[in-house]
């Protein structure tokens, strides 16, 4: 009994001391609230700054982020600033008689308003991932549009769109007429559309070649479906046909020159039932009607001279606009220059660039005149071009010789600028001056002469017409190129043909064999690759080419290269990806040789020694190459003093130690492939910290490694791609905690590595974007986490009771299990975008749900039972798709909650093949 009553007393007493203790101790409670407001401002700052670096990504604020945020912006902490500064007018004496009811309420305010801060300010420091990338939006919005003058024809395909027997809209007209203006501004137009689920704008320009590839790409892009390069077309064409059969869409292809059947490349041809839409461009009428655009048809017109005068005035700058609206002069040869453009808004566009800052009279007299030479008399694609030779006359000489040198790549795709410079350098256009390559890039960009690819920042792209007025402007020079690439040639241009060539490009076409010994002395540029059948050189083929600077055979099946010792001007030679099995025993005497890339060369046994006296080369890649540096005695490659860039392949762990201590090659080194090292058992990442500029690093078929460490903290690393492969004996990577040498990895690749269980060590690369696991045969887990299986809190994705495959089709039932874990809430892999499985027959759990703030894709092959696992035992991210093996499973899968079901799949978080 006297226990009961102790205890009551002390509850009373507890009470009794909760209710007067933000009475007694308001003063220290308010200063301890402005630490804690201050400590949460700076907070709040850190987590802004952040979701602003996201956006400027173009990424959106995480959910959790943005409520932490809006809860901060809520606190109403003025009005208890207001009230307890009021009451410090009293005195100590009133505030504790009169006031006392005053001073306990602002007490306890100010005593939650102090738990709320804390609270928040706990919350604000537990964030990692401030943004994730949003899903694909049912419209792509393309680059700003103006529609200067096409408002009419807009209208009309608007009206034709409307039609419900209108499921196939066909746009023909002359080239630069705006076509594809026209196409991208309806595409725009669309953005408010809710009746459609997808939107695709695909560029097809299929001169001779369709590239179906890209056009795939494009459309998984779009689905935001998982890519495989190994993928057949055909499987993957059926795939698309099958996924995008289920949305309701539009499609819009731009610059068809030859018909295609729409099924082969993955699009499901549009029908009443469907609504769906196709609208294509093409500059032939016949196109149109052979795509099934019969009925549904717009011819483009020129534009009317209002029209085309008021897009010539928006490309001018404003001094020079002016100056045209109010002297007669200026608005005489504006008149002039626009009625010589005829109507051609391509033509506009360019001249109007080019004459941008023109604002005195004698530069517009000097530009009308140019524009003017040579015109008369000339009708068609003549006058086109004329009339655009004005943007091609304001480039300096160097600028012009690099513009026409673009027109050697095929009408379709892209060009690499890195590849263009190298190139250029090689013909000596840039004197030695990488810098200035770009800076011409950026200044054809400017001038219209060149695009920039849309998906990639390190493309470019060339307009079909800009591409033509370029071979134009060639005949017109004492230069003669031969130019067929992508034409899908079986066979090379005769001999004869090649005689008087400067420049000659046959690259991605079908040709088998050059059989012949071309007699072309002027030749400096060659480009013979992507011709995947070439497997044969005349072995006097080079006999005289004796001015050849540029030679590309990568992406052939030549096994050997023919003697090339009259070669003595070539500076870039491209080899990758080829069969050859050894180098010409005399390619030393190419002298000037500069760019030796031998990348990928699967079959290369013996280089005879010749690449340490190439003494000036600058660029020589063996990456990934079956021929590597065996002994130490080897690798001699000292005297090549002018070597910036190697790629290397290592088959001993004794020349690794030499290569690291050859401070000049290890500075060099940017690629580097560890191949057969037989002895090596582990390998420490700092035993690599003389190769400051390594970015890709391959460990492969050293049968004893067991332990890669990375070991030493480092700030400074330029690593992003790492591979792991073959590799029998690996058990674990380790990894110290950030800073590390692997802290801007951004791809890792593992396959062949029975004994790896896991990859756990792999959350602490968080610049990490794809994950490629294949052919691991006992790992478990992805990332193997402890007490998975007995904490309370979370769900795990696992797999049980998988069939067998004599059990034939899986059976609906219970294969995916929820079990309680911790950590539902833990993040990891903040830059993920793609996980590959591949052949990991005995996984049974990839982790933990995260938060996965960026994963897009995961796919699977060769795992039949991951087709049974619901996506969202994995993640609840919107944006993610599975693929898996067939698609009768979706139909077969048995839910508990059947309308949860019905949810998600109406909300499309599953695309199942």
């Amino acid at each position: 009994m006297a226990d009961a009553i102790s205890a009551a007393c002390a509850r009373v007493l507890d009470a009794a001391a909760r209710e007067f203790n933000p009475f007694l101790h308001l003063k220290s409670n308010r200063a301890n609230l402005d630490k804690a407001r201050d400590s949460l401002r700076a907070i709040e700052a850190y987590v802004r700054m952040r979701v602003a670096a996201e956006e400027d990504k173009l990424n959106v604020c995480d959910h959790q982020v943005q409520d932490w945020l809006n809860h901060v912006g809520n606190l109403q902490l003025d009005r208890i600033d207001e009230d307890y500064g009021r009451l410090m007018e009293y005195s100590f004496l009133q505030q504790w008689t009169v006031h006392a009811s005053s001073r306990a309420g602002i007490g306890k305010r100010v005593v939650n308003a102090l738990e709320e801060v804390n609270k928040l300010t706990g919350e604000g420091l537990q964030f990692r991932n401030f943004g994730f990338k949003p899903p694909p939006g049912i419209v792509e919005d393309l680059r700003s549009i103006e529609t200067i003058g096409l408002e009419s024809m807009l209208n009309q395909l608007h009206d034709l769109h409307e039609k419900p027997d209108s499921n196939i809209i066909g746009v023909w007209g002359q080239g630069g007429i705006g076509k594809t203006t026209l196409l991208q501004a309806f595409n725009n137009g669309l953005k408010k559309a809710r009746d459609y689920q997808v939107v695709i704008f695909i560029d097809i320009s299929n001169s001779e070649t369709l590239n179906t590839v890209d056009i795939q790409k494009t459309i998984s892009g779009r689905l935001n479906l998982p890519w495989n390069d190994a993928e057949t077309v055909d499987k993957r064409a059926k795939f698309l046909v099958r996924a995008l059969a289920r949305k309701r869409f539009i499609v819009l292809l731009d610059d068809v020159r030859k018909k295609f059947q729409l099924e082969d490349v993955g699009i499901p041809t549009p029908d009443t039932k469907t609504q769906s839409k196709l609208i294509l461009t093409s500059r032939s009428k016949q196109v149109c009607f052979q795509m099934g655009a019969q009925k549904s048809l717009i011819e483009m017109q020129a534009l009317d001279i209002d029209a085309a005068r008021k897009l010539f005035l928006s490309k001018l700058s404003n001094e020079a606009s002016a100056a045209v609206n109010s002297y007669n002069l200026f608005s005489e040869h504006a008149m002039e220059i626009v009625r010589r453009c005829g109507g051609l808004p391509l033509a506009l566009n360019v001249i109007g660039t080019a004459m941008a800052g023109l604002v005195e009279p004698r530069e517009w007299i000097s530009a009308l005149d140019a524009i003017k030479e040579n015109m008369d008399n000339i009708d068609g694609a003549d006058e086109m071009f004329a009339r655009l030779k004005y943007s091609y006359d304001v480039l300096t000489p160097s600028q012009q010789q690099c513009f026409l040198y673009c027109t050697l790549f095929p009408e379709y795709g892209s060009i690499s600028k890195e590849q263009l410079v190298d190139y250029w350098l090689a013909e000596g256009l840039l004197l030695n001056d990488c810098d200035k390559g770009h800076q011409i890039i950026r200044s054809l960009i400017s001038v219209c002469l060149l695009q920039t690819s849309s998906s990639m920042s390190s493309k470019v792209k060339m307009h079909h017409v800009i591409r033509h007025l370029g071979l134009w402007l060639v005949n017109k020079t004492d230069q003669s190129f031969l130019v067929q690439p992508g034409m899908a040639l079986d066979d090379a241009p005769s001999s004869e043909d090649w005689k008087e060539a400067t420049r000659i490009s046959i690259m991605s076409n079908d040709i088998k064999e050059l059989s012949f010994s071309p007699k072309c002395k002027k030749l400096t540029t060659l480009l013979i690759q992507n011709n995947p059948n070439l497997n044969k050189l005349s072995w006097e083929f080079f006999k005289f080419m004796s001015s050849l600077k540029v030679l590309d055979l990568s992406h052939t099946a030549i096994t050997s290269l023919p003697e090339c010792e009259s070669l003595v001007a070539l500076q870039h030679l491209n080899l990758s990806y080829t069969h050859i099995v050894r180098l010409p025993e005399r390619l030393w005497l190419l002298k000037e040789l500069r760019h030796l890339d031998l990348s990928f060369t699967a079959a290369l046994e013996d280089t005879l020694n010749n690449c340490s006296k190439l003494l000036k080369l600058k660029v020589l890649n063996l990456f990934r190459s079956h021929y590597g540096i065996r002994n130490v005695d080897d690798l001699n490659l000292d005297s090549l003093k002018a070597l910036l860039f190697l790629g290397i392949t290592i088959y001993s762990e004794d020349v690794l130690k030499k290569l690291n201590r050859t401070s000049p090659l290890a500075k060099s080194t940017y690629r580097l492939n560890l191949k057969y090292c037989g002895e090596m058992q582990s390998i420490k990442i700092s035993d690599l910290n003389h190769m400051v500029h390594l970015e890709e690093l391959c460990i492969e078929s050293c049968y004893d490694l067991n332990t890669p460490v990375d070991d030493a903290k480092r700030t400074t690393s330029c690593l992003q791609f790492l591979t792991l492969s073959v590799l029998p004996s690996l058990e674990d990577v380790i990894v110290v905690p950030m800073p590390h040498h692997f802290q801007y990895i951004r791809k890792l690749t593992i396959s062949g590595c029975p004994k790896l269980l896991n990859i756990t060590w792999a959350l602490r690369l968080e610049m990490l974007e794809r994950i490629v696991v294949s052919h691991c045969d006992e790992m478990l887990q992805i990332v193997k986490e402890d007490g998975s299986d007995e904490e309370p809190g979370a769900q795990i994705l696992k797999t049980q009771d998988r069939p067998s495959e004599e059990q034939g089709d899986f059976d609906g039932q219970s294969v995916c299990k929820s079990e309680s874990t911790s950590g539902a809430n833990q993040t990891g892999f903040p830059k993920l975008r793609s996980i590959v499985l591949t052949d990991v027959k005995k996984l049974m759990i990839i982790c933990k749900p995260r938060c996965f703030p960026s994963l897009e894709t995961i796919r699977v092959e060769d795992w039949p039972s991951l087709r049974n696992i619901p996506l969202s035992s994995t993640c609840k991210n919107e944006k993610l798709k599975q693929e898996c093996g067939s698609i009768e499973w979706w139909e077969k899968l048995q839910w508990e909650d059947m309308e949860e079901a019905a949810h998600m799949k109406s909300k499309k978080y599953f695309i199942p093949i």
